[in-house]
């Protein structure tokens, strides 16, 4: 039998005689082209038997071959792929001798106008904070997408996540929506990833495919299994060796790069994840940091990227051991410094695309928030003391910031995020409304104050896609509960606009004692604290920092309290008591404490 494609056979193929329909004997025949099957020619052939319906016959046929099952190898239609991507077998098998040559996908779901689409937005908007594919690359790979099992998943998993995240619109024909368009590709993808082992013979396609696969499942909601493939994604990079810096020696600089930075994808991903969710770390910093030619195209992309990895390289096994309660080895001092780490982590003007600003600058208020909350979980609040951030009064002057950084970022940089970026905005609103339960309400000023951080908050949330469903009624119901007074006491308290945010005021509730509640069994973990005895908490002198701006431009990540005369409360005392035991575990409604 010839080898090329219009050579014709003198019996039907498999498929069309197990069908009984004509062949036109070619190597792939049009019947099983346009039926999806794969074209054999191994049946030993026999005598006809019982006609039967045409149509289950395709039915048996396509579920057989969608059995997961072993393919002949076919080093030649596969050489470049495992050339370009470095296919790594645990086994003493080449590694092109584990790759399928055919493999059933569904017909028409993955078409080209879906794949250059999703590419777009991707490379667009996406890219500079995970620049981890080489789009030249990826377009010579992209006939091949019929013989790589791998390869289809990977550009299956990376459209699902464009789909997911809501960014992608697939057309005003596809009556499907993004998100439910999306969620057929992630099963496509699962599907089709089962029929090849993906561990035995990881790649650097294996490790990104777990991780839009978590970028997936993060978007929906569904965080056991998001964490499974996060935590999927960073072994496979370890049975790769990327945390080796030796294994970047050797091989194609421009996929050695890539590798590079997908470890660092990953660093940082895990060490987020870790923070919203409470997971334990698994990749630490042991290779060197991705380098920026000097005439390189994308070196503000990279630059920006770097300032992602230096924002979250603080946060290693001892600051998520005490998070996650696993240590107590925790100071005032070791946590005042790394408060004054994070305020200076990142220049007032960034060299970084404005999508990679919005997720740096968002990032930085957040984990400000997330040690202010290791310090009261640790007991460690002074009544007074020089140092802000050691303050009860401390997520003011982040909210404060947080609404100066975002006020000058467009919202579609910001959207382009997802609903991860709305949930550190929701983190530092729900804590600024723990505190500010905590505190005397003063009256209306001109200067901006709690009040309208929290309005903003309040905007931002409401207006970023995805944000209205998910997170708006956590704070809506929070701020119901914890701040009446902002709705119920005009005269000393004006209230929050909703009309502005085109919102309906929440119904109030009665005022309760916050500060027992916030502080209630506020004990450090050596057994002393500053709340060991039921004396009051004197706020003297407090004063809502206003939001400074500077005429060339707001000092982002910089800005401090300024001491300046103005309101002061005439009853500014706060009481507790029954203090002792556990922790502040109630803070903050997003579930980080």
């Amino acid at each position: 039998m010839s080898t090329t494609n219009t050579a014709s056979v003198k019996r039907a193929c498999d498929a069309c005689h197990r069908r009984k329909v004509r062949c036109d004997g070619k190597l792939r025949c049009n019947n099983c082209e346009n039926s999806a099957l794969t074209c054999t020619y191994n049946a030993i052939p026999q005598k006809k038997g019982p006609k039967g319906s045409r149509a289950k016959v395709i039915s048996e046929l396509r579920r057989a071959q969608r059995t997961p099952r072993s393919y002949a190898p076919d080093p030649g239609q596969l050489a470049l792929i495992n050339q370009n991507h470095g296919i790594v077998s645990t086994t003493s098998m080449p590694p092109m001798q584990t790759q399928h040559s055919s493999f059933a996908r569904t017909p028409g779901l993955l078409n080209p106008q879906t794949i250059d689409s999703c590419l777009d937005f991707f490379f667009r908007n996406m890219y500079p904070t995970m620049p981890i594919l080489n789009r030249a690359r990826l377009q010579q790979q992209l006939p091949l997408l019929d013989q790589s099992p791998e390869l289809y998943c990977l550009i299956c998993s990376l459209c699902a996540f464009m789909c997911i995240q809501g960014m992608q619109s697939l057309g005003d024909d596809n009556p499907t929506s993004s998100s439910t368009h999306g969620r057929i590709l992630l099963d496509e993808a699962l599907r089709v990833r089962k029929s090849f082992d993906h561990v035995e013979t990881a790649s650097s396609h294996s490790v990104m495919t777990s991780f839009f696969f978590f970028g997936c499942y993060f978007g929906l909601d569904k965080h056991a299994t998001a964490w499974y493939h996060l935590r999927e994604a960073t072994t496979l990079a370890q049975i790769l060796g990327m945390q080796d810096e030796s294994g970047y020696m050797m091989g194609d600089a421009l996929d050695m790069a890539l590798k590079r930075r997908l470890f660092w994808l990953l660093f940082v991903t895990e060490r987020a994840y870790a923070l919203q969710r409470h997971r334990p770390l698994t990749l630490h910093s042991t290779i060197a940091l991705p380098t920026i030619e000097a005439d390189s195209p994308e070196s503000v992309e990279l630059s920006g990227f770097l300032h992602l990895v230096n924002l979250f390289r603080p946060f290693d096994d001892t600051f998520v051991g005490l998070w996650n309660k696993s240590r107590t080895d925790c100071s005032t001092a070791w946590l005042s410094q790394l408060q004054e780490q994070l305020a200076t982590a990142l220049p007032v003007y960034l060299d970084s695309t404005e999508v990679q600003a919005a997720d740096l600058r968002t990032s930085q208020q957040w984990l400000r928030t997330m040690v202010w909350k290791l310090s009261i979980q640790n007991g460690f609040l002074l009544p007074n003391t020089t140092d802000t951030s050691m303050t009860l009064k401390f997520p003011l002057e982040i909210a404060r910031d947080l609404v100066g950084v975002t006020a000058q970022l467009s919202r579609s940089s910001m959207e382009v995020h997802g609903i991860g970026l709305i949930e550190k905005i929701f983190d530092v609103a729900s804590t600024l409304t723990e505190v500010m339960s905590c505190m005397p309400l003063a009256p209306s000023t001109f200067e901006f104050g709690p009040r309208d951080y929290l309005t903003q908050c309040l905007s931002l949330i409401s207006t970023l896609r995805g944000g209205d469903s998910r997170f708006l009624p956590l704070l809506l119901a929070q701020i119901d509960k914890d701040l009446p007074a902002l709705m119920n006491a005009p005269q000393t308290a004006p209230q929050l606009q909703w009309d502005a945010l085109g919102l309906p005021p929440p119904q109030a509730g009665p005022v309760e004692g916050r500060v027992e509640e916030l502080f209630d069994s506020a004990s450090s973990t050596n057994g002393s604290s500053i709340l060991d005895s039921p004396e009051a908490l004197l706020l003297d002198n407090f004063e809502y920092p206003p939001l400074k701006l500077e005429e060339s431009g707001l000092a982002w990540g910089q800005l401090r309290p300024q001491q300046q005369q103005g309101q002061k409360f005439e009853d500014n005392m706060v009481y507790w008591d029954s203090l002792g035991g556990g922790g502040p575990e109630g803070l903050g409604a997003g579930g980080i404490i």
